[in-house]
Formats: C-alpha cells, sequence, structure tokens
C-alpha cells in the first residue's frame, strides 16, 4: 500500500508540475530585481535583513557562493547572487517559510537548526530524481522534466501529499 502511495505521489508531482509555465520563474530576475518589482501583488516586499546581506556581497554577486559564504555544501558553483534569489524565491516561497526556519539570523553558516540539513537533503533528493529517475520515466510529454520545492510542498512546510 506504501508503495503505491509513493508511486501514486511521485506520478502526482509530475502531472503537477507540468501544468506551470517555469521558463518565466529565473533566479537571475530576482537577483536584480528593483525596489518597484519587490512590492509587486505578486511578490512581498523583501525584508531588511535580506537587503542588508546583498548589500555585504555587493560586488561579489557573481562569485562561486562557497567564495562568498561560509558554510556552502549542496549550491557549490552557483553564483552568489543567484543562492540569494535561490533562497528567497525556491526555499523560502516554496516551503511558505521565512529564512529562520532554517537559518539562524545573523550566523547564516550556523548548522544548530535541523531544518538546514533536512533541506540539504531535500535537495540532494530532487536532484537524484531529477538526474537519474525522470528520464526513465515513458511517454512523459517535457523532454525535460523536472520536480522542485514546490511540487510537493506547494508552500506549506508539510508536503501536500503528506498523510501523517
Amino acid at each position: 500500500m506504501k508503495q503505491k502511495l509513493s508511486v501514486l505521489g511521485i506520478m502526482c508531482f509530475i502531472l503537477f508540475l507540468g501544468t506551470f509555465n517555469w521558463t518565466g520563474c529565473t533566479a537571475k530576475k530576482a537577483a536584480t530585481e528593483t525596489p518597484n518589482e519587490s512590492t509587486s501583488p505578486e511578490r512581498p516586499p523583501t525584508p531588511p535583513f535580506i537587503t542588508a546581506l546583498k548589500e555585504s556581497i555587493k560586488g561579489k554577486e557573481k562569485l562561486p557562493a562557497e567564495e562568498v559564504f561560509q558554510n556552502i555544501k549542496t549550491m557549490k558553483g552557483v553564483p552568489a547572487g543567484r543562492l540569494i534569489a535561490i533562497m528567497q524565491f525556491g526555499y523560502s516561497r516554496s516551503l511558505g517559510v521565512q529564512c529562520t526556519h532554517c537559518h539562524v539570523r545573523g550566523n547564516w553558516a550556523s548548522d544548530t537548526n535541523p531544518n538546514k540539513e533536512i533541506a540539504r537533503e531535500m535537495s540532494l533528493m530532487t536532484k537524484k530524481i531529477n538526474a537519474e529517475l525522470l528520464k526513465n520515466i515513458k511517454n512523459l510529454k517535457s523532454d525535460q522534466p523536472v520536480v522542485n520545492c514546490t511540487t510537493c510542498h506547494r508552500g506549506q512546510v508539510k508536503p501536500a501529499l503528506n498523510i501523517e
């Protein structure tokens, strides 16, 4: 029964993913947003600590995240400016949480919050699904199907298909 639910869950989130136009969701746009864009109805205003964090890395936005930030484990090679956008619009919005759900404010490198390790492991899981598992599913309508946090979480901490 659990195996059938798992397969059903995977198929549901793949189908759900296909309903979005992912080409319009780029981290580059988020990383270069202007103050007017950050106050648009679709996007909440940027919190002051994110603005301060962006200010603190000015001139280093294109450097690899691991050269700008401490304790980068799963997003090595991602430009530092893009990493902030990924965290803000990928993780925070996808799970409906603030940065402090996983991080210690002011000590972003800290691993004391167990949610940070969970997020790292979930990131590795989605990479494995995207790189290894999805390509083996026959008859998908997409040549390059992908899953991400939103696929299951849909703006909630607990995945939508969680049966607890």
